[in-house]
């Protein structure tokens, strides 16, 4: 398998990109029409805000999960025992961020929801009959105006050898929501699973976006989107010594949508997030 980066702007982008996440999982896409500088300055920006006392002013709130994980807290991975190694915050337009950083995250979040709109369309269009035969409502309608969608700036600290034995950036996982958006990061590390269980290097030149089918669209396309295992691996040589900032736009439907005849989105989540023990 190879991951082939689409050009977003081409004739047969939608199909292509729509065939290699039915195939793999993922899709990465090029000529998007995300602006890089606001990428640039989101990742200056918040290196500094992680690197600052400040962000403890912003512990998260238990119940409505916003604001700043300190590594203490951090997530450990579906069947592993070791937590990861990074810290993140977690915002929502309704929820808690710095002032001075809010703007720059809403145009971020609203330009990625845009987006993320039109390529659940592509995924809607290019679905076999039987397949979007299954979806309770169109792609798109699910994520409209949800409070759900969760932008997490994850900060991925230097690797000092002081970390637990085993423990690596983000162990082997796969994500809850529909889709997740993710803008190639200011460093590499990102791999998935293939199919015969070896990992693979995700292409991620600064410009491309990666995206990933999560664990809900999975259940409401009945499996024909394979929801991939894959996971950030710990840097080596001078790289470890840098920091990587990763910006994941994680699309969840409304509370009420219907996924399949088992779950809806709200049951889903709240399942899952038990099993990570953040809830």
């Amino acid at each position: 398998m190879m991951l082939s980066v689409v050009d977003y702007t081409a004739e047969n982008a939608a199909l292509e990109f729509v065939t290699s996440l039915h195939e793999t999982g993922f899709g990465v896409l090029k000529n998007h029409p995300i602006q890089k500088e606001l990428l640039e300055s989101i990742y200056k920006n918040w290196a500094g805000f992680f690197a600052s006392d400040e962000k403890f002013d912003y512990q998260f709130n238990v119940e409505t999960q916003d604001g700043f994980f300190p590594t203490t807290v951090s997530e450990t991975a579906k069947g592993n025992s070791l937590k990861d190694i990074k810290e993140y915050f977690h915002y929502y337009p309704w929820g808690q961020v710095p002032a001075e950083l809010k703007q720059q995250l809403a145009d971020y979040y609203q330009q990625a929801n845009t987006l993320a709109a039109t390529l659940l369309d592509w995924v809607e269009k290019y679905s076999p009959a039987d397949v979007s035969a299954k979806f309770s409502i169109a792609l798109s309608e699910m994520i409209a105006e949800s409070e759900r969608t969760l932008l997490r700036i994850l900060h991925y600290p230097p690797i000092t050898g002081d970390e637990e034995l085993g423990a690596i950036r983000a162990a082997a996982h796969g994500d809850i929501n529909l889709l997740t958006i993710l803008p190639a990061a200011n460093a590499s590390g990102l791999q998935v699973q293939l199919k015969d269980g070896t990992w693979y290097d995700v292409p991620g030149d600064f410009g491309c976006l990666i995206v990933n089918i999560g664990d809900m669209l999975q259940e409401a396309s009945g499996g024909y989107y394979p929801s991939t295992i894959h996971r950030v691996i710990n840097p080596e040589g001078q790289d470890k010594t840098k920091s990587r900032i990763s910006l994941p736009l994680f699309l969840h439907p409304n509370a009420d949508v219907v996924l399949s005849e088992r779950y809806t989105a709200d049951e889903y989540l709240q399942e899952r997030l038990r099993e990570l023990g953040v809830k």
